[in-house]
């Protein structure tokens, strides 16, 4: 055999679960998923007239991404890559992505019998349930190697209720509204990337609105996270122009309120936008993440059940954030669902990574072991910029940047980028270290014996666009 196969769709998700089994011939092709888009509209209430919603046929020109997109309405699902994504909001938590990262690059989940969570997660991301098959060698920038449970067409409220969300913005730009952490997840693993292609719901088309009247809009509706990962206000302007590791900054409590589901909170229903950042905003005052080693298991599960325990064990009607009381952000009756800290998601949490099915935790930690450190920066550039850059002592960090001129490192001095944009030559010899991760480089590259460390790649690190030659000589492997 050459893949694995699930039951066809059960009554339940639960029944599904357990009927699973490895081995099996793959059911069905991804021709099916892809040619059944325009299918699946049909289903959604969006009728394509040569790919575009027959309502918008005789009004925009809806040819194109863009075209499409500026014609979406809300309740469409359209079909996007993820560079295409600009976020709203400027941190996520990594220790959440780095959970992901790992279980996606193990073996553990196939060893019991299961497929490999990414493919459950892609095909519930795009409106369909779970996997249902996964060919030997399947991969998620290839459709085409592994079914869902729910053929694209048939999608029900309850799985497109677990879709992630855009808004289109002037110009036909695409705001994801909900699912940074899955869809960076996506990005980063090996087998996904910036050009795979997922299906999002549409929430709103302000595409006619200027751009001041968007982000207002936005705001007003909530549909932007405008704090810091130390929840310090924010512009519009400095919100990150892609997904990527690079492009966000760490946002440990964002992370902490991740473990502390199930055991101190579940998302409702009607969850509000942002929910698990304004659980994060009441936990700051009551946990403070400086006094715990979150490098050690134990003490960082210690603070996870600090923190769920003071979530399920606030007063109902308590005013969290945002006007929104626990009740309304899932606060649950009972800490771990009345479990012991033995059993329950508590429990599932504690397992260590080798256990036949690590904890959340375990993956994180295991994950994170990998991911080159970050030289500390003595100096750090945002925004945008104009001219040449010489590095010539200490760190130079570029947050972001947005940079055009040639840059330069001295001998002894360090240069690290993330999520910049580099318009011109970068030319280090001698350098201390050089760190480039999720950096569109226009122009040549070039770096001579670093002394010390040389990142553009690896665990953690998103991947460059390097358009230029490239010379790299005698840096240290």
């Amino acid at each position: 055999m050459t893949g694995s196969a699930r039951t066809q769709p059960l009554p339940s998700r639960e029944s599904i679960r357990t009927g699973r089994r490895p081995g099996g011939a793959a059911r069905g092709t991804a021709r099916g998923l892809a040619a059944g888009l325009a299918a699946g509209a049909l289903a959604l209430g969006s009728v394509l007239v040569g790919g575009v919603p027959a309502a918008a046929a005789s009004g925009p020109d809806c040819s194109g991404a863009k075209g499409t997109a500026l014609c979406a309405q809300a309740g469409d699902l359209l079909d996007v890559t993820l560079d295409q994504l600009r976020p709203t909001q400027p941190s996520i938590g990594f220790d959440q992505i780095y959970y992901k990262l790992g279980r996606y690059g193990s073996a553990k989940d196939e060893q019991n019998g299961d497929f490999n969570k990414r493919f459950d997660d892609w095909c519930e991301t795009n409106g369909q349930e779970e996997a249902a098959t996964v060919q030997a060698g399947a991969t998620l920038a290839d459709p085409a190697s592994f079914t869902c449970t729910v053929p694209v067409g048939e999608e029900t409220d309850e799985t497109r209720a677990a879709m992630k969300t855009v808004v289109v913005g002037p110009g036909g730009e695409l705001y994801l509204t909900d699912g940074h952490h899955t869809l960076t997840s996506f990005l980063e693993t090996p087998d996904g990337g910036p050009s795979m292609h997922i299906r999002l719901r549409v929430t709103g088309n302000l595409s006619d609105l200027s751009p001041a009247a968007f982000w207002q809009t936005m705001q007003d509706r909530k549909w932007v996270w405008l704090r810091d990962e130390n929840n310090r206000p924010i512009t519009t302007d400095q919100l990150p122009r892609r997904l990527g590791l690079a492009s966000f900054h760490d946002d440990r409590n964002r992370s902490l309120v991740y473990f502390t589901r199930d055991i101190g909170y579940q998302a409702p229903d009607d969850a509000a936008e942002y929910l698990e950042f304004l659980w994060g905003t009441w936990l700051r005052e009551r946990v403070d993440l400086g006094t715990y080693d979150l490098n050690d298991s134990a003490v960082y599960l210690g603070a996870v059940r600090t923190a769920s325990e003071a979530m399920s064990g606030v007063a109902g009607d308590t005013v969290i954030a945002d006007g929104r009381t626990a009740d309304e952000l899932g606060r649950m009756d009972e800490w771990n669902d009345g479990k012991k800290p033995t059993g329950g998601e508590f429990g599932k949490l504690s397992a260590p990574i080798s256990d036949a099915k690590p904890g959340k935790l375990a993956y994180a930690l295991d994950f994170r072991g990998r991911v080159a450190p970050t030289p500390a920066c003595t100096k750090t550039l945002t925004g945008t910029h104009t001219g040449p850059l010489v590095v010539s002592s200490g760190v130079t960090c570029l947050d972001r940047t947005k940079l055009t001129g040639p840059v330069v490192v001295v001998a002894g001095a360090g240069l690290v980028a993330k999520g910049a944009d580099i318009t011109g030559p970068v030319q280090a010899v001698g350098a201390t270290a050089v760190q480039l991760c999720g950096t569109s480089l226009t122009g040549p590259l070039s770096i001579v014996n670093t002394k010390q460390r040389l990142t553009l790649s690896g665990p953690g690190c998103t991947a460059n666009t390097l358009n230029g030659p490239v010379q790299l000589v005698g840096n240290p492997r």
